[in-house]
This record gives C-alpha cells, sequence and structure tokens, in this order.
C-alpha cells in the first residue's frame, strides 16, 4: 500500500517540484558526504542547466495534453532521490560501498541526460503531428509553442554539450571514449631508481622555478633512463603538489603525430573530441583548453621524441603562465628550450644496481670477486638499461658463464654509440643458451609499433602456433623474458590470477632499444629467406625492396605490417604463401585488408589491431572467408560488418578474441547461427564491446566451448536461458557487466564449471539456486558484489575452494563456510600480495600494515621506504606493529588517514634510528605519541595534520637533533608553541 501511495504522489506531482526536491536532496547529500562530491556535484550543475527545460518541457506538454511523456522522467527523478539519500547516509570511511553507488550515480546521470534527449525527439514529433491538425483559427497559438519547442531544442543541445565539456563523457558512446579516460596519467614508477637523486633535484629546481625556462629537454643517449627519472619527477611530492591532476605524459613515438596527441590529452580529460580540420586546429583547441585550465599550472611531458617530431614541440609552445614542457630525448632540441643532459651512472652507482640484479640476498649462488664484478660493470659503460639486462642475465649463473660472458662484453666495439649499446645488448640475448625458443620469442618482439602496450594473449597465441607450444610452455618463455629484463609484463586488474590461466588483464611492454635489437635481429639477410618480416609504412611510404619487384615471394612464418594515420590502404603485391601469424597494426577509420591474405593457406594467427581512436571500418573483410587453417583471431577495436557470420566459415578455429569492437551489426543482423561459422570454437573472449546487448541466436550451440569471457560490456542485459547446453564450458567470466540482471537457472547444468567471475556485475542481486549444481566449481569471483544475495544451495558446493570478494562478500560466505570447509575466502590485500610477488622482508611489512583493504594510492616496499597513504582500514593494536623495529634501514613511514589505528609501537619506534620522516596525518584515534619518539635521532619531519585529539606531545619530543619540521593545521599546530623556543630550527 504505501508503495503504491508513493507512486500515486510521483505521478502526481509536477516535474518542477519533483526536480527541486531532488536537487535539495543532492546539496544536502553534498555536505554530509565527501566520498561521492563529484559525482554529487555533476548532478547539482546538471540539474540546474536543466531546471528552465524543465518548465518548459512541462508547460508545453500541458498545452498538448501529453503527460505521460514525462512519467519516466519523474520516476528516474524520484529514483535519484532515494538513491542519493542512500548516499548521504553512507559513512564517510566505508569504501567498500563507495564504488558500487558511485557508479549507480553516474548510471543515473546519463539516463536522465538520456531521457530528456529521447523526450525530446519523441515530443517534436508528436507536436508536428498536432500542428498539421490544427485548425487554422488556432494556428498563431500553434506557432508559438513550436518556436518555443525549437528554443528547446537549441537549448538542449547546449545543455549536452555543456555536460560533455564539464568532463563527463556519455557512455552510450563508443568505448573510446570511457576506456581512454586517463590515458595521459604519469605512469607508475616500478623500481627504486639509482643514482638520479641529483638529476631529480635539479630539474626539480627547473620545474618549480618560475623564472627558469619553460620548455626543458632531458637529452641522453638510449638506455640512460630518461623516461625513469621524468617518471620519478612526476611522482615527485613538491611537483605533484604544484601541477596536481594538470601532469600530461605522453610517449611520442615515430608514429605519433600531433592530431593523436591532443585526441589523447582530450581522451584524458574526459572530454568530447571535437571534429579537428587539421593540425593547426587541434593545436588551437588544445590551447583553448589549457587557458580554461589555467591559471593553474600544467606541466606536458613529452616522452621520447625523435627530431622528425620537432614540429609537435613547435606547435605545442604556448604563451601561457605556468605552462612547462619537459622533453625526453636522444637528440638535443637547443632551439626549443633550455638542454639539460642526463649522464650515465658513476661507478659506484653502476656496481650499486648491477648487484641489486645479478646477485640474489640468498648468497646461494656463485658470487664472483670485486674485480670480476668492477670489470663486468665497466662493460656496461654506466646505462641503467644495460646493466638490469646484462646482471640479471647472470643472475645464479656458474663461474665459467660469468668468465664467457665477460670475455664476450670485452671485445671491441662498434663506432656508432647506439650500436654500441645494441651489442652489449645482443650478449644477453645470447645467454639463452639451449632455449632456442625463448630467443626467438624474444625477436618476435619488433612486431608490435613503439610505445604501445603488447596483450599478453597475443604473444601467447602467436607462440603457441609458431613453435608449436602448448600454451603453459608459451607462458613459461613468457616470464623467462620478464626475469632477463627483457621485457615487463603490467598487470591491469588487481585481482588477475594467472593461476587460472587467463591473461587477458595482461600486457607486455618493452623498451625501445630492447625493440631495436629484435627489429635488428630479425632484418638480417635477404628479405626472401628471413624467419620474419616487419614492415613498416609511414606517410604512405613503401620501402623499396617491396616495390622493386612485382612479385616479391617471401619464406616467413610471421609477417607484421604497422602503418600510420594517413596510410590510403594501397597495397603492393606479395606472394607470402608460408605466412603462419599475420600481424595487422593500423590507425586509420577506415582499413582495406591487402588482397594477398587470401592466398595465406597456412595462416593459423590472425591479428587485426587498430590503435586510433574509434573502430575502424574493414573493406574487403570476405577475403578472411579463405582461410581454411585459421586456428585463432583477434580484432581490437574495428566494426565488425554484418556478413561476419555469413561469409566466415571457419571450420578449424578454436580461439576468437573480440576486443572494443562493434559488434551488434555481426552477432544480431545475421540470420546464420554461430556455431554454423565457427564450429570447433573452445575459446571466445568478448571484452569492452559496448554495443553488445544481447547473444547471437545460436550462441549456445557452440558445444565445445571451454572458456567464455565476457567482459566490460555495459550494456549486456541477459544470457541466453539455454547457457545449460554448454556442457563443456570450465571458464565463465562477466566481470563488470554492470547491466546484467541474473544468471539463467540453467546454469546448474554447466556441471564442468570450474572459475566463475562476478566482479562487479552490480545489478546482479541475487544467485539463482542452480548456482549449487555446479559439482565442480573451484573458484568463485564477487568483488563488488555487496548486494548481491546467496541462495541456501551454495552450501552444496563442495570442491568450491576460493571465493575472491570484499569484506562484505566475505561476511555473506561466512555463515557457509561450516558446510565448505575447504573454501578459503579471500580479499584484495591477497590479490595484490600475490601480485606484487612480494619478498619476505615485503610481506612483513604488509603483515605490520594488516591491509585489510586494498584501497591504495600507492603501496611502495623496499628496504628503505615504506608508504602506506589511505589504508582507511588500517585497524590494529601496538602487538600487531612489533616487527617495526627490525626495519632497520626504514628512513620514511607514512600511515597517513588510518584512521582506526590506535597507537604507535612503544617498545619498536625507537630502534628504527634511521627514520627521517613520520606521517601520521589523520589517524584519528592516536592520543599522543609514545615517549620512545625522542630515540629516533634521525627524525627531521613529522607530519601531523588533523590530529586534534592529540592532548600534549612527550617531553622526549625535544630529543631529536635533526626535528626541522612539523607540518600541522592550525589546532595541532597549538602543541607545538611550548617548544619551538628550544627546537629552534623547528618551523610548523
Amino acid at each position: 500500500m504505501a508503495g503504491q501511495i508513493a507512486v500515486s504522489a510521483v505521478a502526481g506531482a509536477g516535474l518542477e517540484i519533483i526536480l527541486g526536491d531532488f536537487l535539495k536532496m543532492v546539496l544536502k547529500a553534498q555536505k554530509n558526504n565527501s566520498q561521492f562530491e563529484p559525482s554529487l556535484k555533476r548532478l547539482e550543475e546538471m540539474l540546474k542547466d536543466m531546471a528552465p527545460n524543465i518548465k518548459k518541457i512541462e508547460s508545453f506538454n500541458a498545452e498538448l495534453d501529453q503527460p505521460k511523456q514525462l512519467e519516466r522522467l519523474k520516476g528516474l527523478m524520484s529514483k535519484g532521490n532515494d538513491l542519493v539519500n542512500k548516499c548521504s547516509k553512507i559513512h564517510k570511511y566505508n569504501f567498500f560501498r563507495k564504488s558500487p553507488y558511485n557508479k549507480k550515480l553516474i548510471k543515473l546521470e546519463k539516463d536522465i541526460r538520456d531521457h530528456i534527449s529521447s523526450v525530446l525527439q519523441l515530443q517534436q514529433v508528436a507536436d508536428t503531428k498536432e500542428i498539421l491538425h490544427t485548425q487554422n483559427s488556432n494556428l498563431v497559438a500553434v506557432k508559438g509553442v513550436s518556436s518555443g519547442l525549437g528554443q528547446l531544442n537549441d537549448q538542449i543541445g547546449k545543455l549536452s554539450m555543456t555536460l560533455s565539456n564539464g568532463g563527463w563523457v556519455d557512455s552510450s558512446k563508443s568505448y573510446s571514449d570511457t576506456i581512454l579516460a586517463g590515458v595521459c596519467s604519469p605512469p607508475l614508477l616500478k623500481v627504486d631508481p639509482v643514482g638520479l637523486k641529483i638529476p631529480l633535484s635539479d630539474l626539480e629546481i627547473k620545474l618549480l622555478n618560475g623564472e627558469t625556462s619553460q620548455h626543458i629537454v632531458l637529452s641522453a643517449p638510449g638506455g640512460c633512463g630518461k623516461t625513469t627519472l621524468a617518471t620519478a619527477l612526476c611522482q615527485h611530492g613538491n611537483v605533484k603538489d604544484k601541477f596536481k591532476s594538470n601532469i600530461f605524459f605522453i610517449n611520442v613515438s615515430k608514429l605519433r603525430n600531433l592530431l593523436v596527441i591532443v585526441k589523447m590529452i582530450f581522451q584524458h580529460k574526459e572530454i568530447e573530441l571535437p571534429d579537428f580540420r587539421s593540425e593547426e586546429d587541434a593545436a588551437n583547441h588544445l590551447e583553448r583548453l589549457f587557458k580554461q585550465i589555467g591559471p593553474d599550472p600544467i606541466l606536458l611531458v613529452l616522452d621520447d621524441v625523435w627530431p622528425v617530431s620537432k614540429y609537435i614541440l613547435d606547435k605545442l609552445k604556448f604563451r601561457i603562465e605556468n605552462y612547462k614542457i619537459l622533453v625526453t630525448s636522444r637528440y638535443e632540441f637547443q632551439s626549443f628550450g633550455s638542454t639539460y643532459k642526463l649522464e650515465t651512472l658513476n661507478l659506484a652507482d653502476a656496481m650499486t644496481l648491477f648487484q641489486k640484479v645479478a646477485l640474489p640476498l640468498d648468497q646461494q649462488s656463485y658470487a664472483p670477486d670485486q674485480k670480476c664484478l668492477e670489470e663486468m660493470v665497466k662493460c656496461c659503460r654506466g646505462f641503467p638499461l644495460v646493466i638490469s639486462v646484462v646482471g640479471k642475465s647472470l643472475c645464479r649463473k656458474s663461474a665459467a658463464e660469468w668468465r664467457k660472458r665477460l670475455r664476450e662484453c670485452s671485445k671491441p666495439a662498434s663506432i656508432l654509440y647506439d650500436n654500441e649499446i645494441l651489442d652489449c645488448l645482443q650478449s644477453s640475448v645470447e645467454a639463452f643458451n639451449d632455449n632456442v625458443v625463448a630467443k626467438e620469442c624474444f625477436m618476435d618482439l619488433g612486431s608490435f609499433p613503439e610505445d604501445q602496450r603488447i596483450p599478453a594473449t597475443t604473444l601467447i597465441d602467436m607462440w603457441a602456433e609458431l613453435y608449436n607450444l602448448d600454451e603453459d610452455d608459451a607462458i613459461a618463455n613468457l616470464h623467462e623474458l620478464s626475469d632477463r629484463n627483457l621485457i615487463e609484463v603490467v598487470v591491469t586488474r588487481k585481482d588477475a590470477n594467472e593461476d587460472d590461466g587467463s591473461y587477458n588483464e595482461h600486457f607486455v611492454t618493452q623498451h625501445d632499444l630492447l625493440r631495436e635489437l629484435a627489429i635488428r635481429e630479425s632484418n638480417s639477410g635477404k628479405i626472401e629467406h628471413r624467419k620474419r618480416v616487419l614492415l613498416e609504412i609511414i606517410e604512405n611510404k613503401i620501402p623499396e625492396w617491396l616495390t622493386e619487384q612485382d612479385q616479391l615471394s617471401i619464406r616467413a612464418k610471421l609477417l607484421s605490417i604497422s602503418t600510420d594515420e594517413t596510410f590510403s590502404s594501397s597495397w603492393s603485391t606479395m606472394q607470402a604463401p608460408e605466412v603462419e601469424v599475420l600481424l595487422l597494426n593500423f590507425q586509420t577509420e577506415k582499413y582495406s585488408l591487402p588482397e594477398f591474405i587470401e592466398r595465406m593457406n597456412k595462416l593459423k594467427v590472425l591479428v587485426l589491431h587498430n590503435y586510433g581512436f574509434v573502430p575502424a571500418e574493414l573493406s574487403n573483410f570476405p577475403l578472411l572467408g579463405s582461410l581454411s587453417n585459421l586456428k585463432r583471431i583477434r580484432l581490437e577495436k574495428v566494426s565488425i560488418p554484418s556478413l561476419f557470420l555469413t561469409s566466415m566459415k571457419w571450420r578449424k578455429l578454436e580461439k576468437m578474441s573480440l576486443v572494443m569492437c562493434n559488434i551488434d551489426q555481426a552477432f544480431n543482423k545475421s540470420t546464420n547461427k554461430i556455431s554454423d561459422a565457427f564450429p570447433k570454437l573452445v575459446d571466445l573472449t568478448i571484452d569492452y564491446c559496448n554495443d553488445l546487448e544481447e547473444l547471437p541466436t545460436g550462441f549456445c550451440d557452440l558445444v565445445l566451448l571451454r572458456k567464455l569471457s565476457i567482459t566490460n560490456c555495459h550494456k549486456l542485459l541477459a544470457l541466453p536461458e539455454d547457457m545449460g547446453n554448454l556442457l563443456d564450458l570450465e571458464v565463465l567470466r562477466l566481470n563488470s557487466c554492470i547491466e546484467l540482471t541474473e544468471l539463467p537457472g540453467t546454469i546448474g547444468r554447466l556441471h564442468k564449471l570450474q572459475i566463475l567471475d562476478l566482479s562487479e556485475c552490480l545489478s546482479v542481486t541475487e544467485l539463482p539456486e542452480q548456482i549449487g549444481q555446479l559439482d565442480d566449481l573451484r573458484k568463485l569471483y564477487m568483488i563488488e558484489c555487496s548486494s548481491c544475495e546467496l541462495p541456501s544451495s551454495v552450501a552444496n558446493l563442495v570442491h568450491l575452494k576460493e571465493v575472491i570478494g570484499d569484506q562484505e562478500t566475505a561476511m555473506s560466505w561466512n555463515r557457509f563456510k561450516p558446510c565448505l570447509p575447504s573454501l578459503t575466502i579471500k580479499n584484495g590485500r591477497d590479490m595484490w600480495m600475490e601480485l606484487y610477488k612480494l619478498d619476505e622482508e615485503a610481506y612483513a611489512v604488509a603483515k605490520i600494515q594488516e591491509l585489510s583493504n586494498m584501497n591504495l594510492v600507492d603501496l611502495v616496499v623496499t628496504r628503505n621506504y615504506l608508504s602506506s597513504c589511505y589504508n582507511h582500514h588500517f585497524a590494529m593494536q601496538h602487538d600487531l606493529l612489533r616487527e617495526i623495529g627490525k626495519l632497520v634501514n626504514l628512513e620514511i613511514l607514512r600511515l597517513c588517514s588510518c584512521i582506526e589505528l590506535l597507537e604507535l609501537p612503544h617498545t619498536n619506534i625507537g630502534g628504527v634510528h634511521k627514520l627521517r620522516i613520520l606521517g601520521i596525518s589523520e589517524c584519528l584515534e592516536i592520543k599522543r605519541l609514545p615517549e620512545e619518539i625522542g630515540e629516533v635521532q634521525n627524525l627531521s619531519t613529522l607530519h601531523m595534520i588533523s590530529c586534534s585529539n592529540y592532548y600534549k606531545l612527550p617531553s622526549s619530543i625535544l630529543n631529536p637533533k635533526h626535528l626541522e619540521e612539523a607540518v600541522c593545521d592550525e589546532e595541532t599546530a597549538s602543541l607545538w608553541e611550548s617548544v619551538t623556543h628550544v627546537l629552534k630550527n623547528l618551523r610548523t
């Protein structure tokens, strides 16, 4: 009854009244709860902008007697009122509930905005009909209404533009508008840099001093650590404090032009991309954007700039106050700005770095004498990259191997500087010894565009087919390259687990020098006889070797063709009958497949990767239908045509990956069944395909399917009812399908299912009773599924070993643990510990922190640095901190915002003699510092912001001889007034 009264009230109330109540609730919630402030602020601005238009819409509907069109909008606002009311009651430190409710607020904002537009469109149609049937006597009045509607249309258009320019991106737009947000953020510093302390200080002064040059070129040969230094600089406290969120870090590869750079910055700021007419127009738009951001300081970091991109630097010179550009390059660009030359490491720093990577701490392997170490380090000539690669390749090697490598590295080097470095790196590649396949895998890495992340699954597919490996062996080679510092593996999802056999969230990056080495080795010998042919076409300049012969025939098994955004798809004739792996890397919005692909009868792996901003339209697509031996295909950022299921008859296809593609036309506009086109398919990945609302007819006839991953498809509403027909399915991933409301009951027939991932399926409110019939289920992911109710039948999941979730998910499962003795409930802490593979010391530190909720801004754990900011649920007694005294080299300890931490340890804090900086800001429950703080003689800085609960300082605070700074707010500063006459150097 109460519900009926509420609905009736909503229906009866005027739209303007409902909007007013909604706006009041939003304003109230902003005062009560700061953690939702950005989303609530956007709602406030949207509602205020809409208010005049709402009045006109309601007025026009009253005149034309069409009130029903506004009922859903009223319902949305009423629903929004309830949602915002719930948000206002969530405790500001309950971070478990922040993410799901924040996503609901974003979705609500989108729904309201979309509905306003749809109401307007429907209303215009209806109003046109009304006008046509209106009597001549009413014509004047109707014209007035029609004119008003035209004005309203203009205002709605302006409203849409206002919302877009305000930083909110409509999720109904293409995937790229969402996935590329934040693309210009500075990368994380993954290692503790050695030997960069002085350069870091010098550059910091240049950036923070307003009187120095606005344009700085950080110049050094490749492999010296320019990118590492620039990254460290962006993460330095003073630099971050000055430039805040206006640090843009962009890698400028040889293929990247000004248009791409400007688009990246607009995407980073989540602003709708203008239609740039030229590079000059793009530069003008960017200048206007930066002027809007100002007067806040702006730092633009352009990494790895080559001479061909010099014009880009000149175009980005804007006369804007507090706007600085930092360029890293092997070249100096003296006309652009002041040059800072980064030197190679001195012998002492080089020795430190080399020993760190080459000599394990366990001391169980051969350790050469000091003379041998110094000679090997001198061969590396102070280049950090060379030191890291050579050192890693010698880790745990025999004495004979050390002597052999020293002889190789001591040979006379080439005159050319870069070649000298490559020659030294080459010795590390040759050190693969008997693992010939691993060396070939390294060479394959030159097949991808410079400075682009390589999906790990692409490499696994390539290597499995090229070298006849099973996937585990291909993965082993991936780790072999990573262990030797020849690549870096980046994981984009914190709960990604390699034990599941899933590498969809893993990407590979490689230093450009190592890429050059792979290309140099691959390009040796005549074109016709190479194992791999790497073709790079820039500005339609086809290599001479391809144009000199009318019918060039190559014997390579791997063919890679990379083109830039100017490519016209004009292909030369080529015969490549032996090719088994074809990589097509491109950037254009329209792309024509080469005709010679039709004759690649041995092709097993096809990768089409669009590095542009929007899905590319493909022509010549039917050519792919002739690839009868194709086993694996990956399509990334393309629009798949409707004839996909009609013209493709890939009888041997086993694995398909569709990433960031438009696939609705292909899946739902075809009369053919997907099972007829791909009868042998066993592994299907669909990721970030935002136009996927339902799976195609006959999907569940793919009866051989073993792995199905449909992730980040935000419009997927439901799964087929006959999902139970996929009897061989072992892995089902549905994470981040936020509109998916339920699992079909037939899921209980999937008796071979071992892994089920439902993380961030925010609309799934309950699991079906049939979930208990999954006899072989071993692992279940339910992160951010706190609103999902568990049926009693989960007690039957006797083989379930792991549930990965958050704290609220764990509470739901705890009541079933007595029935499931083998069950382990993991949270974010466990997953991050596995992800970062922390050593024993790091594990001890992590144990000290008790990171029950990994809401980290940063986590750096080394011998002398521990930062654990914003761990709001760091709740523990002093006995859990007893290990801290063992960290004898600890220099920096930050425990900011650990709101439930009661006190610092009395007996151990004094033992951390090297501690220089202690941060306890916003540790709200700490009432006093321990007396033992006086034993920390090197303490120089103490952060105590929002520590007003302190009633006095210990008398021993006068003991630290080097205490110079107490960073406080006004209330905390009063505590220090009584000691400033003794600590004369103290600043508060």
